[in-house]
């Protein structure tokens, strides 16, 4: 998918979300577990409830690792599901996967070529040969780890190199890299203030920001100090959504928990004047 496809997407539905498929089959529903692919058969509901509202589906790739050759089955049904049914929905596989040479390469076409994703997350602390492979790949994009919201963050991305903290060396360092217009970022939304900083390094990338909601990240804030001229995020919610019910109405109350985070995100655009 092109840059500018997606950028059309934002301003067409009015919305910057992202929906995380972190498909945990011990919080699905009763009634899903008893049909022959549960993983696939959630994912589809919830694709089904929430595209309307959405310009990225994220699938999480432990979630269907952990269950072998079937639970990968799984993620290419999910995946192609997606592509031949919203080819304008944006996808990340988040593998965030970080290895030389032809490992990467290997990775890369994993999950470009196999799997049709449009982009990965990248670990990018074996440096560039670890991340460019990604880059080779035609209307593809790597979203590298800059700024995460996890507790062990603070115990290499914020600790400084001379007069720089090593997330903002990764950054600066990653936007000389081969390809790297093809680039976007991590930043966790409940690193907010960091935004303005991120800003000033990255006026124009776009910033995958996840832990809004279940995770107590604002979105107010997120959009305060992270939305640039295209708006440039991509705020990604999981549990809030696709756990927002536990019952046989699961799908519905999914889909109202993203057109209510779609409503928000639509009144913020409008209150910027992006539309």
């Amino acid at each position: 998918m092109r840059i500018k496809a997606l950028k059309e997407q934002i301003l067409l539905k009015k919305s910057f979300l992202c929906v995380g498929l972190d498909v945990d089959l011990e919080k699905v529903p009763e009634h899903i577990k008893d049909t022959q692919d549960p993983l696939f058969e959630f994912s589809k509901a919830i694709i089904d409830s929430t595209a309307a509202y959405t310009i990225a589906y994220k699938p999480n790739i432990a979630f269907f690792e952990t269950y072998g050759p079937e639970g990968m089955k799984s993620l290419k049904k999910v995946m192609d599901y997606i592509n031949e049914n919203h080819p304008e929905i944006f996808t990340i596989a988040d593998a965030k996967r970080g290895d030389i040479g032809n490992t990467a390469t290997r990775y890369a076409k994993a999950y470009f070529e196999t799997f049709n994703f449009d982009s990965i997350t990248v670990a990018p602390y074996m440096g560039k040969d670890s991340v460019e492979p990604f880059l080779e790949f035609e209307e593809k994009y790597a979203i590298v780890l800059a700024l995460t919201s996890n507790t062990g963050s603070s115990d290499f991305q914020t600790q400084k190199i001379g007069s720089k903290m090593l997330y903002e060396k990764v950054i600066e360092t990653s936007t000389h890299w081969e390809g790297s217009d093809r680039l976007m970022y991590v930043v966790g939304a409940t690193k907010a203030a960091a935004l303005k900083n991120i800003r000033t390094l990255i006026p124009n990338s776009f910033l995958l920001i996840p832990g809004v909601g279940a995770q107590g990240g604002s979105l107010s804030e997120v959009a305060e100090n992270g939305l640039s001229e295209d708006v440039g995020l991509l705020v990604n919610s999981s549990r809030g959504i696709i756990y927002a019910s536990k019952g046989e109405d699961f799908a519905g109350a999914a889909g109202k928990a993203a057109q209510d985070l779609q409503l928000q995100m639509a009144a913020i655009l409008k209150n910027k004047n992006y539309i």
